[in-house]
């Protein structure tokens, strides 16, 4: 495999599925640049707030991505690199951008609400609600896992007195997550007073990007050199449980679009970096013929490697490669919080699709990183896919004449923005939460305001939010790894059943919804398989005496998951070719 080969054609094939397959996609669906968005029509400082479309890319972009690009290409290499190159390539483009484009134009058409209205208004009050169950429940084992990442990546461990080789080992990561946790902490007290600072000032585009970055550089040179913060991991839970309390029932413009616009330059830089180093490898001939193979088979075992991933090609890899092809957290994302700060419709393109699309080009860089460092992959040397990453880029980058030297800076780096994005997933997740949480228990064809008792308590978002947190964090203090081999599955459903609802919009608005047919069949059989296998698994460890907390609940559970999607299924594709259409939606 050629590194820079690769990297040029999916660049290539990315901007030509933007342009062709994205512009047409727009046109199919009518979309209007001069009709108003949610954000203006119901703007109320809170949760409603235009913003420039460089600020709410940057929203989206860093709320989407996490590690999610970074995890699963590299998890899904054992497979071979063409399988996993031709599924991010034509997954991104078919499914997924589509996928997310659709989301968000679907939100923006319904007021700005998320999916679960969508459901409602267009197939049934009983399908919102199985849905909303559905995504919160999602949503509760993302912000366990997220606040668990996040709290291990910032914590410090006891330094053991005895073995002066572990001792020092230990001390280097103690500082590492040190200087991860201050130069987090950095970020979002530096949010806070740009968002102050630059609300309701207009100011020119070039200012506020140039800024943004000479912030990003002086907040981490800061952070990099200053590490003073060191606490244990399950104060730094805790801590983050607080954090994101706050942040997610704080107005967006104050924190979530300030914090998520600064740190979403750390990205770009990181794929800046990405791309210096693939390139100059590949100039000098150490990235031209890498060791991964094309393709290793319909089956694959992990071996001693620490990292890859295990099962049939079908449905394993459809299941591992998500965010980097198609991710249901992105719908509603999508959904919840950036439809709310759209400024024209007509930035939805580059916004949801061509963000999806510049995450299927970090899935590509993920490629080539595992590519580089084949061998230590498959040997176990590499304990996580983040390790994998930031060791293959870093390692291509030394390969540049003039930056041998900054081989161990740059792997610094690399970790960093994988943790800072995952924090980012982490606030948005629980907002997003809490939209589920609080349109759970809001009737249909109702708002908030004006429900009376136990639903308008409920409804309340600060309500909505602690129940959120304690939850999440509670889960992710007692062991969410119980049920976390069930979220690829979860997530891919959710992909599908958010395909579902935008396909059957569409038709009853009298639009052409028929480029959704395959992806959501496709997307639907992938998840149902997985589920199966998984259930078939866990029934053949009951039978042979194997009976565990965590069998028990990856059985009850996947079972659930697959009756909740059979139902929702069942009802979507009655709407859709049914042809129930109601004189509201047919001139949405």
């Amino acid at each position: 495999m050629n590194a820079l080969i690769i990297l040029l054609v999916a660049i290539v094939v990315l901007v030509c599925g933007y342009v062709f397959y994205g512009g047409w996609l727009a046109k199919q669906w009518g979309i209007d640049p001069n009709r108003p968005t949610p954000a203006h029509e119901f703007e109320d400082g809170k949760d409603y707030v235009p913003a420039a479309p460089y600020v709410v890319l940057g929203h989206h972009f860093s709320s989407i991505a996490g590690a999610g690009p970074i995890n699963g290409p590299i998890q899904a290499a054992i497979f071979g690199w063409v399988p996993v190159l031709l599924w991010v390539l034509l997954g991104g483009i078919f499914f997924g951008a589509m996928h997310d484009f659709g989301a968000l134009f679907a939100s923006i058409r319904h007021k700005g609400q998320t999916l679960a209205t969508v459901i409602a208004q267009n197939i049934d009050d009983t399908a919102k609600k199985l849905f909303c169950i559905f995504a919160y429940l999602t949503l509760i084992l993302v912000v366990a896992a997220f606040a668990s990442i996040v709290a291990s990546t910032f914590a410090v461990v006891p330094v053991p007195l005895d073995d002066a080789a572990k001792a020092a080992s230990t001390e280097s990561a103690n500082m590492a997550n040190m200087r991860t946790a201050m130069i987090s902490v950095l970020f979002i007290v530096v949010a806070v007073i740009y968002g102050v600072v630059t609300r309701g000032r207009k100011l020119p585009t070039a200012v506020n990007i140039l800024s943004a970055i000479a912030i990003i550089v002086v907040v981490v040179a800061l952070g990099y050199n200053l590490p003073v913060i060191a606490l244990d991991n399950t104060t730094w839970m805790i801590l983050v449980g607080l954090y994101i309390l706050v942040a997610s029932v704080a107005p967006v413009w104050i924190l979530l679009q300030p914090r998520d616009y600064l740190s979403s330059y750390l990205l770009y830089g990181m794929i800046a970096l990405a791309l210096v180093g693939i390139i100059g490898a590949g100039i000098m001939g150490n990235a031209a013929s890498l060791d991964i193979p094309a393709f290793t088979g319909f089956a694959a075992t992990a071996g001693t490697s620490k990292v890859a991933a295990s099962g049939f090609l079908f449905p394993a890899l459809f299941i591992t490669i998500a965010c980097g092809a198609i991710s249901g957290f992105h719908s509603l994302v999508a959904s919840g919080t950036t439809s709310k700060q759209l400024d024209r419709e007509a930035e939805a393109q580059p916004i949801a699709y061509g963000g999806m699309l510049l995450e299927c080009l970090v899935a590509v860089i993920s490629l080539c990183a595992v590519a580089f460092v084949f061998s230590g992959y498959m040997d176990g040397t590499y304990a996580s896919p983040t390790q994998v990453f930031a060791a293959g880029l870093s390692q291509m980058l030394a390969c540049v004449p003039g930056l041998a030297g900054a081989e161990s800076v740059a792997y610094a780096l690399l970790v960093l923005a994988v943790s800072v994005f995952c924090l980012t997933s982490l606030d948005t997740a629980t907002r997003l939460g809490r939209y589920m949480f609080q349109e759970l228990f809001t009737p249909h064809g109702m708002e908030a305001s004006e429900l009376t008792g136990w639903r308008a308590v409920l409804v309340n978002p600060w309500v909505a939010t602690i129940i959120t947190v304690v939850l999440g964090v509670g889960l992710g203090l007692t062991g969410y790894q119980l049920v976390w081999p069930l979220f690829g599955a979860a997530n891919q459903l959710l992909a599908a059943l958010g395909l579902l609802a935008v396909c059957a919009w569409l038709g009853n608005a009298g639009r052409n919804n028929k480029m959704f047919y395959f992806p959501m069949a496709f997307m639907m059989v992938v998840t149902l398989t997985s589920l199966a296998l998984t259930v078939w698994a866990k029934i053949g460890l009951l039978a042979a005496g194997t009976v565990d907390a965590a069998t028990v609940l990856q059985l009850v559970i996947g079972v659930l998951l697959m009756v909740f999607a059979v139902i929702l299924a069942v009802k979507g594709c009655k709407t859709i070719f049914g042809k129930k259409r109601t004189a509201q939606n047919r001139v949405a």
